[in-house]
């Protein structure tokens, strides 16, 4: 039976990794793409060392596309800070430089990747396009991030949170560093990436924003007595904020459906505390698109089910660890911990990737 191309929804690190795979083995894929020129999500920045193995695997090295390279890792509570190196190189890249890479090499390789093209929903085999287009694939990879699709809607989840971003000037003393920092309800991270910029990822809990009025800046202005140290890095103002709402860390699917082979942040959502988001998008893009070779629309609910399995035990280390840091009696006694054992910081980068 003669197999249909696969429909990628979604032109992120999960569907162009999958599409990549896909073409290399020479079958014809198309990747929708709602944006039309390169911009940065809320969420990436940070390359981990499995991240960068999947990149290399599919033919894109982070390094020569401008990536600062990252040793150590630094953990602040309060006045209270601790360092350690990272148990292997890990790298800061912008995803607009990431994204627009991966793109390009799926161009290359003969993808059909078609840009500003708005999907509205998908059901009964049918997806609808906002010009009133609807395809009907036999193979659909959900690859929207954490942008819902309608009729397959992944669902928020009891612990959802806040995502916010902005581009900050860097100041010297990170440069090799992730830095990261605990607070009550969430946590902040920051390093330097490709365009010299520092990249400050923060994620809060609703209420906390709520009473900042829903200000990102505000919400800085609040935790000064909290994270010193954050507020004299925010000490100038933010470019720009960008948010998403209703994380579901810790969600993995259950799903299993012929045909339909969700990736990235559609098959599991790991705390961006633990750093490992652009390893899951790629790895489960690769290990989506290797089963469709395999085994066609069918292969789905199989990969689903190995992937969720992959998944578990660093989306479950990764969601104890949040849970530590989010509450200030905890992060004390967390940061103590790491004080006389600076190796435990390693075991915990560890236990949170996905691997190659």
């Amino acid at each position: 039976m003669r197999r249909t191309p696969p429909l990628i929804v979604g032109g992120g690190p999960a569907g162009t990794a999958a599409a990549i795979t896909l073409a290399r083995a020479g079958v014809a894929a198309t990747v929708l793409e709602r944006t039309t020129q390169a911009h940065d999500p809320v969420c990436g920045g940070f390359m981990g060392w499995d991240a960068i193995g999947a990149l290399r695997s599919i033919g894109v090295d982070p390094l020569r596309l401008g990536a600062r390279p990252i040793t150590h890792v630094r953990v602040v509570a309060g006045k209270r800070q601790v360092e350690a190196p990272l148990p292997h190189p890990a790298a800061g890249l912008s995803r607009r430089t990431l994204d627009v890479a991966l793109l390009a090499e799926a161009d290359r390789l003969g993808v059909d990747v078609r840009r500003g093209v708005n999907v509205r929903r998908a059901e009964a085999g049918e997806v609808h396009l906002a010009d009133g287009t609807v395809l009907t694939p036999e193979s659909l990879f959900l690859a929207t991030g954490k942008h819902e699709l309608r009729g397959v809607a992944r669902g928020s989840g009891k612990r959802a949170r806040v995502g916010l971003r902005a581009a900050i000037p860097a100041q010297p003393d990170l440069a090799g560093w992730i830095e990261l920092h605990l607070l009550d309800g969430g946590y902040a991270g920051l390093l330097v990436q490709d365009d010299g910029q520092a990249n400050l990822c923060l994620s809060i809990s609703s209420a906390r924003l709520a009473a900042a009025d829903g200000s990102p800046d505000r919400l800085i202005e609040m935790l000064g007595e909290e994270a010193p140290l954050l507020a004299a890095r925010m000490s100038t103002t933010a470019t720009s904020w960008s948010a998403i709402a209703a994380v579901p860390y810790g969600w993995r699917t259950r799903e299993a459906v012929p045909g339909r082979f969700r990736i990235g942040d559609q098959a599991a959502v790991i705390a961006s505390l633990a750093g490992d988001g652009i390893a899951i998008a790629l790895t489960s893009g690769i290990a989506a698109a290797s089963a469709w070779i395999e085994g066609g629309p069918d292969a789905a609910p199989a990969f689903q089910r190995r992937f969720a399995r992959r998944s578990a035990w660093p989306i479950g280390a990764a969601e104890t660890l949040r849970h530590a840091s989010e509450r200030p009696a905890l992060a004390g006694p967390l940061l103590s911990l790491v004080g006389t054992m600076p190796g435990s910081l390693g075991v915990a980068a560890r236990l949170t990737r996905i691997g190659v």
